[in-house]
C-alpha cells in the first residue's frame, strides 16, 4: 500500500490534479461498484488508498471520490433493480468514514433518508450501515443516534403490517438498541478486527504527512448533492460552479444566493449590520456564528482560508508573501526541520523548477548570495540536505533520463556555490 500510494503521489505531482481525480475514481469505481456484492474486505483496501491519498495530495481527492460516490448512489437508490450497485455504494461511504475522509453529518444523513422511505431495501441497507459504522457513531454523535432508533421505533409502528416478514424488521430494531446499550455481543456478524488491522495500516502510513491532523470533510448529503447550486465549500480554494450562462450583472446576486444556500437570513443580516460587505468577510463572519463550537469553526475556517491547496498558481501570495519577506528578515528563512507535507511538496516544485530551467550562473550567483555569512549557516545546510534528500534521491521520477541528470548537475553547482565562500573563511 505504502509504495502504491507513493507512485500515486508522484502522478499527483506530475500531471492535471483534475484528470488525477477523474481518472483515479473512475478505476476504482469500476473495481468496485458492480452489479454484485464486493468482498468486504476488498472495499475497505480501495477506500484505504483514498484515505492515504487525501492526506498525502489534499482534500480534493477525497472529495471529489465521495462528490461522485453520493451521486452515484443518489441515481441508483432512486431506480427499482435487484443489482447490489446500492449496496456497493453504501459500502465505500461507510469505510470513508471509518477511515476519517468524511464526517458523521453525511453518514447519519443517509440513514435518516432511509428509515425516512423504510421500505424492505432500506432495512437492509440501514443494518448494514450500522453493522459496520455503529459503534463509530455512537461514540461520535450518540444524540443523533437516540434519535434516528425513535424515528426507526416510530416507523416500525405505523408501518407494522405493511411487511410480510416481520423478522427484518425486528432485528433491525434489536440491532439498534444493541448499538444504544454498547451491547456488541449482540449484533450477529459484527468484527471490527479487519478495519482495526486497516486503521493501524492507515495511521502508519499518515502520521508521517499530516501528523494525525484531522481532515475529515464535514458535508452534508443535501450540500454534496446541490453543490453545484451552492458551491463545494468543503473543498480548499474551490470556487463556486453555477449557472455556466450567468453574466457579470448578475455576479453579485449569485454570490450572495450562494451564501442564503449555506446560512441563515438572520445571520446574513447581521453580517451585512457588521459591514461584512465582501463575500470572504461575510463567509467567515458567519461560520464563526454559526458554528457548534471552536473545534467545528476551526474545522471550516481551515477549509475557507488555506491557500497551498490552491490547484493554479494565484500572484496575489507571492506580493504578500514579497512584503513579509521586504518587512522582516525573519520571515525569508524557513525552518527545515519543522516541515509539514504541502512545505515539503511545495519547495521541492519550487527547487525543481528553478533549478532546471535557470543557468548555470545564474543559479551560482543565486544560491551563492547565502554563503559565507555564519548566521546562515543552519539555512545552507538544510537546503543543501533538501537538495540531497528530496531532489536527487528520487530524481528519476522528474521525467526522462537527460532530464533527471540536469537536475543532477544544476544541484552540484547550486551546491558548491553555497559551499565556496564557506571554504575561504575556513582557510
Amino acid at each position: 500500500m505504502a509504495f502504491i500510494c507513493g507512485q500515486l503521489e508522484e502522478l499527483y505531482m506530475s500531471c492535471s490534479r483534475k484528470d488525477m481525480n477523474d481518472t483515479l475514481t473512475d478505476v476504482l469505481l469500476a473495481a468496485c461498484v458492480t452489479p454484485t456484492l464486493m468482498p468486504d474486505r476488498l472495499l475497505m483496501e480501495h477506500v484505504l488508498l483514498v484515505s492515504v491519498l487525501h492526506h498525502a495530495v489534499g482534500l480534493e481527492v477525497g472529495a471529489h471520490f465521495l462528490e461522485t460516490v453520493v451521486r452515484r448512489f443518489d441515481e441508483v437508490y432512486n431506480i427499482s433493480t435487484e443489482s447490489k450497485e446500492c449496496d456497493n455504494l453504501i459500502a465505500i461511504v461507510a469505510h470513508l468514514y471509518n477511515f476519517q475522509v468524511v464526517h458523521s453529518v453525511l453518514i447519519f444523513d443517509i440513514l435518516k433518508l432511509l428509515v425516512g422511505t423504510f421500505m424492505e431495501k432500506d432495512i437492509e441497507l440501514v443494518l448494514f450501515v450500522l453493522r459496520n459504522v455503529g459503534f463509530a457513531l455512537r461514540k461520535d454523535d450518540a444524540l443523533a443516534l437516540k434519535e434516528l432508533i425513535s424515528e426507526a421505533q416510530r416507523k416500525a409502528s405505523d408501518m407494522g403490517t405493511k411487511f410480510k416478514d416481520q423478522t427484518r424488521v425486528r432485528f433491525m430494531l434489536e440491532t439498534m438498541l444493541a448499538l444504544k446499550n454498547n451491547d456488541m455481543r449482540k449484533i450477529p456478524g459484527y468484527d471490527p478486527e479487519p478495519v482495526e488491522r486497516l486503521r493501524k495500516l492507515q495511521r502508519t502510513l499518515i502520521h508521517s504527512i499530516a501528523g494525525g491532523s484531522d481532515l475529515k470533510l464535514r458535508v452534508s448529503l443535501e450540500n454534496i448533492l446541490k453543490a453545484e447550486q451552492v458551491g463545494r465549500w468543503w473543498i480548499v480554494g474551490s470556487s463556486w460552479s453555477g449557472a455556466p450562462m450567468i453574466s457579470k450583472q448578475d455576479e453579485t446576486t449569485a454570490k450572495q444566493s450562494d451564501a442564503q444556500g449555506q446560512f441563515s437570513h438572520k445571520v446574513l443580516e447581521l453580517a451585512r449590520k457588521q459591514r461584512m460587505n465582501t463575500e470572504v468577510r461575510r463567509n467567515i463572519f458567519c461560520v464563526l456564528m454559526t458554528s457548534e463550537d471552536y473545534l467545528d469553526a476551526f474545522e471550516k475556517l481551515l477549509r475557507f482560508v488555506s491557500a497551498h491547496m490552491e490547484k493554479s498558481f494565484n500572484a496575489f501570495y507571492a506580493v504578500l508573501g514579497e512584503k513579509f519577506c521586504s518587512q522582516d528578515r525573519r520571515f525569508q528563512v524557513i525552518e527545515f526541520g519543522e516541515l509539514d507535507k504541502p512545505t515539503v511538496r511545495l519547495l521541492r516544485q519550487v527547487l525543481t523548477k528553478l533549478l532546471k530551467e535557470t543557468e548555470p550562473e545564474e543559479i551560482a550567483s543565486i544560491f551563492g548570495r547565502i554563503s559565507g555569512i555564519p548566521k546562515l549557516g543552519m539555512l545552507r545546510e538544510g537546503l543543501k540536505l533538501f537538495i540531497s534528500h528530496f531532489l536527487l534521491k528520487n530524481s528519476q521520477s522528474h521525467g526522462p533520463t537527460e532530464h533527471a541528470t540536469l537536475l543532477q548537475e544544476r544541484a552540484q553547482v547550486a551546491t558548491k556555490a553555497m559551499e565556496t565562500k564557506d571554504a575561504k573563511l575556513k582557510l
